[in-house]
C-alpha cells in the first residue's frame, strides 16, 4: 500500500531524514516511535504530501505522493490548525465541502458522544477539546491512510486511552494508521508494528509480536534499541 524507498530530507545543511525505507500494508496500526527531533513530523508531512522537496521515492497505492494520494490520506498534525473564531459547526461544514470522503453524520455522532460544543468558537475550547475535535474530523474521513502526529501529546494520562480507543475503533478496517509518538508505554498495546526512528534514521521496523518475543515489550524494545 505505502512504499518508502531511500527517503531523505534536509533543511539547508541540517539533515532530518536519511536513507529510510519501509512499506506498510492495509489494515495495520503502526507506531512511529522516537524522541522529539527524531524526524517523525517531517516524515509524516512528506507522506501527507505537504513537503515536496526530498530525496528518494514515496508511493501510495502505486502512485507517487501528490494530488491523488491526498484524496485518500487523512493527516492530523501535532497542533490544531483551525481558525480560532470558527465554531465546530462551521468547521464541520468546511470539512464536508473540502473532503469528498468526509462522513458528516459520523462526525456529528462523535461530537455528540464526546460532548463537544457545536456553537462555541474554537478558541474557547480547552486543549483536550481541541485535540478531540481534530481527531474526530480526521477519523470522519473514509481515507485509506491515516497519519497522526503526537495525538496523545496534549491529553492527560486518563484521557489517552480514550483517544486510542477512538483511533482504533473508528477507523476503516482496511485502512492503515501511522501514529507518531514518544509515549511508547501508552500506545504499545494497540500496535501491529513499530518503526523506530532516531536522529533521522530508521533503527528498526518489526511486528510487535517479534519485539515482545525479543525484548518482553515494545517499551523495553524502545529502551534497548534507542539506548535510553
Amino acid at each position: 500500500m505505502l512504499v518508502v524507498e531511500n527517503l531523505s530530507k534536509s533543511y539547508g545543511s541540517k539533515v532530518v531524514l536519511h536513507g529510510i525505507s519501509f512499506s506498510l500494508e492495509g489494515g495495520q496500526i503502526v507506531g512511529l516511535l522516537g524522541a522529539n527531533g527524531a524526524g517523525k513530523s517531517s516524515l509524516l508531512k512528506i507522506l501527507a504530501g505537504l513537503l515536496r522537496e526530498h530525496g528518494g521515492l514515496v508511493s501510495l497505492q502505486g502512485q507517487a505522493i501528490g494530488l491523488e494520494s491526498k484524496k485518500i490520506t487523512a493527516y492530523c498534525p501535532d497542533r490544531p490548525i483551525y481558525p480560532p473564531s470558527h465554531t465546530a459547526h462551521n468547521l464541520l461544514n468546511l470539512c464536508a465541502d473540502f473532503f469528498s470522503d468526509f462522513d458528516k453524520d459520523k462526525a456529528l455522532d462523535l461530537i455528540e458522544r464526546f460532548k463537544l460544543p457545536l456553537d462555541l468558537p474554537f478558541k474557547s475550547f480547552s486543549k483536550g477539546q481541541k485535540e478531540r475535535l481534530q481527531l474526530i474530523f480526521t477519523l470522519s474521513r473514509r481515507a485509506q491512510l491515516f497519519l497522526f502526529d503526537e495525538p496523545l501529546g496534549g491529553i492527560d494520562p486518563l484521557g489517552r486511552q480514550e483517544i486510542l480507543d477512538l483511533i482504533t475503533k473508528e477507523r476503516g478496517q482496511e485502512s492503515t494508521i501511522l501514529i507518531a509518538t514518544h509515549l511508547v508505554h501508552d500506545i504499545q498495546d494497540c500496535l501491529d508494528k513499530a518503526l523506530f526512528l532516531q536522529n533521522g534514521g530508521l533503527v528498526a521496523f518489526e511486528t510487535t509480536a517479534t519485539l515482545k518475543n525479543r525484548h518482553g515489550s515494545v517499551e523495553q524494545a524502545y529502551k534497548d534499541l534507542m539506548h535510553v
